[in-house]
């Protein structure tokens, strides 16, 4: 404490005192001020939002794809960065809902992955938050984008190209069950790549001479039913469409095919691994990685409109032996050749 000043104090000495005790409350003051300034300045953790019509168990190595793909550019989700999830259980009804609470979140960006009806919701409720999509749907024809190259707007991703490729799955299906002549297509009538499926399973249909049977299913719960219909119709096999809610579940699927002795083509691995007999189609773990490097790009401030739409380039063929015996099916030497994975 300074002691205090005696009126026979000079006026100079009284002078330097005040200054001394200005100093002092001036370091103390600018001391109190600039730590929570340093405090603030600090950047705040990234959240992003993890929008999907799905189940948290499905397809989980595709989800750890994303979180590596935002690894590779230095973000760990629950490190540095924080990923709100929202799983819409199958229920796309549910959606519009959870992209809008995303938005009040205030979200650094929106991962839409695993079906086109996810980023249209998200779409929806945001113009200005970036958008990222992993879907097997035409972005272009939806409206996500003005063009693959140059996107324009809030959002970007990944094609799949599933529904192009609805044709192929019907070639590797006619060359390990040639003496089939009706095919039915399982498909999901109320996603937006349904319409786009149908014209694409027509004319492979029309180009092997083969009849084709179109089963829409309004749910889960109806999937059973439609393999049911398939058979009643008389179909020699089945081509699983895309979406979701029918691939959510591939050891179902396997199970059904078996039961009515369909030899069955699905676009995702799991299905081949859970005893179906066949899938074609792209990586999706590779591709929700390429998804996780667009997200720790644009949080790195690139804009969503300066990222081209990545196509998938990673296609996996896997053909289950087993299952192939059970039906009574030889696998051509040449489609052995070709598989990715052969699981005996």
């Amino acid at each position: 404490m300074t002691q205090a000043l005696s009126r026979g104090q000079p006026e100079a000495a009284r002078n330097g005192e005040r200054m001394r005790r200005r100093e002092m409350i001036a370091m103390l003051g600018g001391t109190a001020v600039a730590w929570p300034r340093a405090i603030m300045a600090q950047p705040a953790r990234p959240v992003i939002g993890y929008l999907s019509a799905s189940r948290s168990d499905v397809f989980s190595s595709s989800t750890q794809g994303f979180r590596d793909g935002l690894k590779e550019l230095g973000y760990v989700d629950g490190g540095n960065l924080h990923i709100e999830y929202r799983w819409a259980e199958n229920r796309y009804d549910r959606l519009p809902a959870m992209a809008a609470d995303l938005v009040g979140r205030h979200v650094a960006l929106i991962a839409a992955l695993g079906s086109s009806n996810a980023p249209l919701a998200a779409k929806a409720a945001t113009s200005s938050i970036p958008i990222l999509f992993a879907l097997g749907s035409d972005a272009v024809q939806l409206g996500l984008v003005a063009s693959l190259n140059r996107p324009g707007g809030n959002a970007t991703g990944v094609h799949f190209l599933f529904v192009s490729m609805v044709g192929k799955r019907f070639e590797l299906l006619h060359e390990i069950a040639p003496k089939a002549t009706t095919v039915a297509l399982i498909l999901e009538s109320f996603a937006s790549s349904a319409a786009a499926e149908t014209a694409e399973a027509e004319t492979a249909a029309h180009r092997l001479g083969l009849n084709l049977i179109v089963v829409p299913v309004a749910g889960e719960d109806a999937i059973a039913s439609a393999f049911a219909t398939a058979v009643e119709r008389k179909a020699d096999c089945v081509v699983i469409g895309n979406g979701p809610v029918i691939n959510g579940r591939p050891e179902r699927n396997a199970v059904l095919s078996a039961r009515y002795r369909l030899p069955t083509i699905a676009n995702v691995r799991q299905y081949a691994d859970a005893g179906g007999l066949m899938s074609y189609g792209p990586s999706l773990a590779d591709g929700f990685r390429k998804a996780g490097r667009y997200a720790g790009r644009i949080l790195n401030g690139e804009k969503p409109s300066d990222l081209p739409v990545q196509e998938a380039d990673t296609f996996e063929l896997a053909i289950n032996l087993q299952t192939a015996k059970a039906l009574g099916l030889a696998v051509p030497p040449s489609l052995l050749v070709r598989a990715d994975a052969v699981i005996e």
